[in-house]
């Protein structure tokens, strides 16, 4: 597996272009295969999940492409909203001539506003007929889907066979996803089947998007696609799982790197966990706890704050057993061994300077079983809260 240049566009089939005015944004990303999809569970879900959803209930074993927009969530809308998701699916259908549940819908925004129709219409055309499968296409659809996201997120591969899967998405805030806000599109050039693909998009979900927290938020609109054009050939399946696995991970940890207001990434490990159950209760109990966080931010070697969330994660755990230490890639510092504290102003004074490091790492092994789990976060930062003190206004 080798890392390939062009987001999407590195992958056989697909095409893209996006439009960015302000917080307005438009994007096209145009393939035809089966697909997949993994959305939110929060139960308040915005309209462009409830008709995706229903798309790929109804004609998932091939889709034609996606519309997304950014500049406004189209969530708590209810009837009209799904009027309006349904328009958008309609727009890029005539164009194509194709069936419109054949399209997925994704938004990204304010919560609660109306649909400024209007300007996704009068764009809809510039944006078409920029449709193009160079590297360009990938980045402006990228930019068109962004909010406050700082940097564009993308990330592709070729696998064994020359078979390549390539994906961009955005987030920075209101993010835990839980299947922040959180929306991810991903394509491959390999040929397979609905079912598998979406079996093999749960499984990297879970191990990548699944395993990030920003502020501990699960949006209304979280969504994961995938979309296979099959023009590449046949893969082996643990080949492409592996290749899927890093694509999503690779783009999680660019959404918690780009947390809102965030200075650093944060990387917890549990091994050692009686069940893999175990082992992501416990790592994203870390990276979740705002108190972790905001000692990250500081460089605080207040190592406490990480036990304790551990310890209320729902994970099993013999504080007697837990050793907890940080690294900054290079070297690391012991603050727990096997139930014991290590608190003196030397060991302490090592602490603080790699907490300084971006990333920080910080590995528990809880010394119960055999299984292990990572995730990524973030440092909670006063910027964070400005950000979100003005959000709307």
């Amino acid at each position: 597996m080798k890392e390939v240049k062009g987001g999407i566009c590195a992958v056989k089939g697909v095409k893209a272009w996006g439009i960015k005015e302000g917080k307005m944004g438009l994007a096209i990303m145009l393939a035809k295969g089966p697909a997949a999809g993994v959305f939110t569970l929060n139960k308040v879900k915005a309209a462009p999940v409830l008709v995706s959803q229903d798309h790929l209930k109804k004609k998932g074993k091939e889709f034609n492409g996606l519309i997304v927009n950014s500049g406004n969530a189209n969530a708590f809308t209810h009837e009209q909203g799904i009027k309006d998701a349904i328009t958008m699916a309609n727009l890029l259908a005539k164009k194509l001539n194709v069936d419109p549940h054949t399209i997925g819908v994704s938004s990204t925004g304010v919560i609660g506003r109306p649909m400024n129709m209007p300007w996704y219409k009068d764009h809809f055309e510039e944006v078409f007929a920029k449709v193009t499968s160079k590297t360009e296409g990938s980045e402006m659809a990228n930019k068109a889907i962004m909010t406050t996201d700082l940097v564009q997120k993308s990330f592709a591969v070729e696998i064994e066979g020359g078979i390549r899967i390539g994906g961009i998405c955005k987030g920075s805030g209101m993010i835990e996803p839980n299947m922040g806000t959180m929306l991810a599109f991903v394509f491959t050039d390999a040929k397979i089947g609905q079912a598998q693909l979406q079996k093999c998009l749960k499984k990297a979900a879970d191990k990548s998007f699944n395993m990030i927290v920003v502020d501990g938020d699960t949006s209304t609109n979280d969504n994961l696609f995938i979309i296979a054009t099959g023009e590449a050939g046949k893969p082996d399946l643990k080949k492409f799982q592996e290749g899927l696995d890093t694509v999503c991970m690779e783009l999680a940890k660019k959404v918690a790197r780009d947390g809102e207001g965030a200075t650093k990434l944060i990387e917890a490990t549990v091994n050692g966990a009686k069940s893999i159950e175990d082992a992501r209760l416990a790592a994203k109990a870390i990276i979740r706890s705002p108190l972790f966080k905001s000692a990250v931010y500081g460089t605080d070697p207040n190592w406490g704050r990480a036990v304790c969330a551990v310890g209320y994660s729902g994970s099993e755990i013999d504080p007697r057993k837990v050793t907890l230490a940080f690294s900054d890639g290079k070297s690391n510092v012991k603050l727990v061994d096997a139930g014991v504290p290590k608190s003196d102003e030397k060991t302490l004074a090592k602490a603080k300077k790699i907490m300084g490091s971006d990333p920080l790492y910080v590995t528990v092994d809880l010394k119960l079983g055999k299984s292990t789990a990572t995730a990524w976060g973030c440092d909670l930062t006063h910027k964070y809260v400005d950000i979100n003190a003005s959000y709307t206004t």
